[in-house]
């Protein structure tokens, strides 16, 4: 499987965890200049902005350490493009990572809730 589909499969993943928890998703793959955010929703009246990360082996390490400091002002920058884009004047927004480890076939999720 390529790494595309894959993460494009962790991102249905993390989509379906957060409708479920009472999430309402807004937009998947949200493009702004060279940067993407994978959702944006709405946890009641707040803004959430989530990267989605998942590895099928830890030859790399945990998935949400690939969330580094430079992918953390990038998604800023873009979740910025996302408010002025829509007209939204608000600022009650927050960043959540969501992890995904596969044990077996099995992913298991962690949500890390306002990571930065």
């Amino acid at each position: 499987m390529n790494t595309r589909r894959r993460g494009g499969d962790g991102e249905t993943i993390a989509v379906d965890y957060l409708e479920k928890k009472g999430y309402r998703i807004l937009q998947r793959n949200f493009r702004f200049h060279r940067g993407e955010i994978d959702i944006v929703a709405k946890d009641e009246d707040q803004f959430v902005f989530v990267e989605v990360k998942s590895r099928r082996s830890d030859s790399f390490g945990e998935p949400e350490d690939a969330v580094t400091t430079w992918k953390h002002k990038q998604l800023c920058k873009i979740a910025q493009g996302y408010m002025l884009r829509n007209n939204i004047e608000e600022n009650n927004c927050r960043f959540d990572v969501i992890s995904i480890k596969y044990n077996g076939e099995v992913p298991v999720i962690l949500h890390l809730v306002d990571a930065f």
